[in-house]
């Protein structure tokens, strides 16, 4: 499809407007609506969103970034209205409206604010109703009819509003479930709270011994912990895409056709527009350079920190900062074709593809709602059968939906996540998203780009040439007044000094100073009359005076620790290799240095992203670790993905773990702690298996009360938190 160019309406525009006003059209019949659905919570929500559309005539794709919430829909405009879109989603049982991202930022506050209070509410409400049941326990042999109800009705004016209030989460998904046909985990957790309230309403009315208001408030409270555990970590996994695009010029200057400098917005730049851009200024769009040879930081392609010369003719890219002179672009696309547009394209396709991963929850809750309603209700059934009444069928069908309730398989995954993120967070790696730790402990390869990954990212003077101290002063005097990444390199090399007289930048060449008739040079070999180097590392050449020109060459150094990390990695059955955007001298001497076997050097972003779909297709589950802006789209698209924390902030937020310090051995930990978090989180769902297996028979014949049934729900989330921070005793 071809770019679609129709603005969405600025942040925080009416979400209530006609859809029709944010769709974007094609002009080839094509049409595209961004949606922003609340409610969706796992792969099996994406699946029955996605093919929901599908089925829907004339819709050419739909995409649910379950990160982000948004829901891309492209289709044939004359099939069917925006509005039919946005209803068939709401028939689905999801909330639907137009997408607005600084929207979905406060809308995701809102919700865990929300979780907290139903949270608090519950917790306050358990703690309460608890001492009153205690005091009945504890005084069942002495205290009166009369004392007793009175303090059974004191438990239902504290529990009764508590649980309407805390229970909300739960109540609202799966009333949204039900009217769309379907039944999710939150409807027998519904079901067993008010039955539960029902059942102590009741009961208190006829003076019954036994009242359930403690379960009712202590199953949301339980339960209200787990889902803000998944809440928080869900939080950290941010969307790349914003922060890609955020990497490209905003307002630039355009010259009129009298050759007079407008303002623009970025977004207005057509193709054949001439664009003025000042030394330091990001270039808007993809584009020609007009009149001037000039130097650019173009780590947005290739990764490298280092400026390179870019020549009058040649392509500048959207997204690379002019270091050398101002110079003329001519636009060669609008800012939706431009790389930057289009890697925040793929990075946000990549995040969608990681949204798809069934984790390990999801797969257990798929089999647990038909259970748990085939068993509750075969329970009331056969006892009414049997001749019981109904208040003592609905105590027992009560007891089984309450003692089944997935506590434990709801705090089996989050409780390992919580302690898990924690113990790799003091050992330096911060864990974005919770599924993450899960898809490192399944990959068989690890592909690293190359500088500021393996290497340190930044260049050091090569200290194996010999250098006259002299000289090494007399250069570093000059550079001083540069801010070129080498001329830095240099001047931390010859330490603290003094700044040479009249020493001046020319943008692109190097510096220049003239003491009377003597003039000394720091910059580019042709600017000082110098022949290239070997083109193995990068280098700068001084010159004083009439003397031989003196080479500076600068390399960026391995990480002190890479090649015992990655000899470690391997050790544990994954395939290391390394990709480069680098030339092949530069990525061989690294490779070599490191221990890397497999290496690809002149590797585009497009070709690293491409690289990590094909394994993918391939059935490989890859861990990817790169900094740099052209390593983003890969990082999204890899099973795994892992920044250093010196990367860029779109590369951060495209991978699931940044590292905190400058080593690698992290990594090697986290695959270690990953794996063993697996583990944790296997024997949970063993227990949960087992513990049902022991109590949905006794439940289901009579043995149980509701309020046992709690405390044994209670008692079995307590033993999966137990075996979780068995986690950080081990590791």
């Amino acid at each position: 499809m071809a770019a679609l160019t129709a603005p969405f309406p600025a942040a925080g525009a009416d979400q209530s407007a006609d859809p029709s006003v944010f769709v974007r059209r094609d002009g080839k019949g094509g049409a595209r609506l961004e949606l922003a659905v609340k409610g969706a919570r796992c792969a099996n929500c994406i699946a029955k969103i996605e093919s929901g559309l599908k089925t829907m005539e004339g819709v050419t794709d739909a995409r649910l970034n379950l990160s982000t919430g948004k829901l891309a829909v492209t289709w044939r405009d004359a099939a069917l209205p925006p509005d039919a879109i946005v209803k068939r989603v709401i028939d689905l049982g999801y909330d639907a409206r137009p997408y607005d991202p600084e929207a979905q930022l406060r809308n995701e506050d809102e919700d865990g604010r929300f979780l907290l209070r139903c949270m608090a509410v519950a917790g306050f409400a358990t703690a309460n109703v608890m001492l009153l049941s205690i005091s009945i326990w504890a005084g069942a042999g002495d205290m009166g009819d009369a004392t007793r109800t009175l303090f059974h009705w004191i438990s239902g004016l504290i529990a009764i509003p508590a649980a309407f209030y805390a229970g909300r989460p739960f109540f609202r998904s799966a009333l949204k479930s039900l009217i769309a046909r379907h039944a999710n985990m939150d409807v027998p957790i519904s079901l067993a709270i008010m039955l539960a309230l029902g059942l102590s309403i009741y009961q208190t009315a006829a003076h019954g011994e036994n009242a359930y208001f403690d379960a009712a408030v202590a199953l949301p409270f339980l339960l209200l912990i787990g889902r803000y555990l998944d809440h928080m970590l869900r939080r950290r996994a941010r969307s790349a895409a914003r922060d890609l695009v955020a990497m490209q010029a905003v307002v630039a200057t355009r010259l009129d056709q009298d050759g007079h400098a407008h303002p623009v917005m970025a977004r207005d730049i057509a193709v054949g527009d001439l664009i003025q851009l000042a030394t330091g200024e990001r270039a808007p769009v993809d584009g020609t350079i007009e009149d001037f040879d000039t130097e650019a930081d173009v780590s947005l392609v290739t990764g490298e920190s280092a400026p390179v010369p870019v020549t009058r003719g040649s392509l500048l890219r959207a997204g690379s900062i002019v270091t050398g002179r101002g110079v003329l672009l001519r636009a060669a696309a609008r800012v939706e074709d431009s790389l930057v547009a289009e890697l925040a394209r793929v990075v946000e396709a990549g995040q969608q593809n990681r949204s798809s991963y069934v984790r390990l929850a999801d797969r257990a809750a798929s089999v647990y709602v038909p259970a748990v309603h085939g068993l509750a209700l075969t329970v009331l059934v056969g006892w009414l059968i049997t001749g019981a009444s109904v208040p003592v069928a609905l105590t027992n069908a009560i007891a089984l939906l309450i003692i089944t309730c997935p506590c434990a398989l709801g705090l089996a995954v989050p409780a390992v996540q919580i302690v898990a993120t924690g113990l790799l967070f003091r050992r330096g790696v911060l864990v974005k998203s919770g599924d993450a730790l899960e898809r490192l402990a399944e990959i068989d390869r690890a592909v690293f780009d190359k500088t500021g990954t393996l290497t340190i990212g930044r260049p050091v003077l090569r200290m194996d040439e010999v250098l006259d101290p002299a000289v090494l002063a007399a250069a570093a005097r000059l550079a001083r007044v540069s801010r070129h990444p080498l001329a830095r390199a240099l001047c931390v090399a010859a330490g603290i000094g003094p700044v040479a007289d009249g020493a001046h930048e020319v943008p692109g060449f190097g510096v220049e100073a003239s003491e009377g008739a003597v003039t000394r040079r720091l910059g580019r070999a042709d600017w000082v009359g110098a022949a290239q180097g070997d083109g193995a590392s990068s280098e700068l050449w001084f010159r004083d005076g009439e003397a031989a020109p003196v080479r500076f060459a600068f390399d960026d150094p391995l990480r002190p620790d890479a090649g015992p990390a990655l000899k470690a990695i391997a050790a544990r059955g994954i395939e290391c290799e390394m990709l480069s955007g680098d030339h092949a001298r530069a990525a061989g001497r690294v490779a070599g240095e490191a221990g890397v076997v497999q290496w690809r050097a002149g590797v585009d972003p497009k070709e690293k992203a491409g690289y990590l779909e094909a394994l993918a297709r391939e059935g490989r589950r890859a861990l990817m670790v790169g900094d740099g802006l052209n390593d983003a789209a890969a990082l999204a698209l890899a099973h795994v993905s892992i920044s250093p924390g010196t990367a860029v902030d779109a590369t951060q937020a495209a991978a699931d773990m940044v590292l905190q310090g400058d080593t690698l051995w992290p990594i090697v930990e986290a695959v270690d702690v990953s794996r063993q978090a697996r583990r944790r989180v296997l024997e949970n769902f063993a227990f949960a298996a087992a513990y049902n297996a022991i109590a949905v028979p006794l439940a289901a014949a009579g043995l149980v009360t509701p309020l046992i049934a709690a405390l044994a729900m209670a008692s079995s989330s307590l033993i999966v938190t137990l075996n979780a921070l068995r986690l950080r005793a081990r590791a």
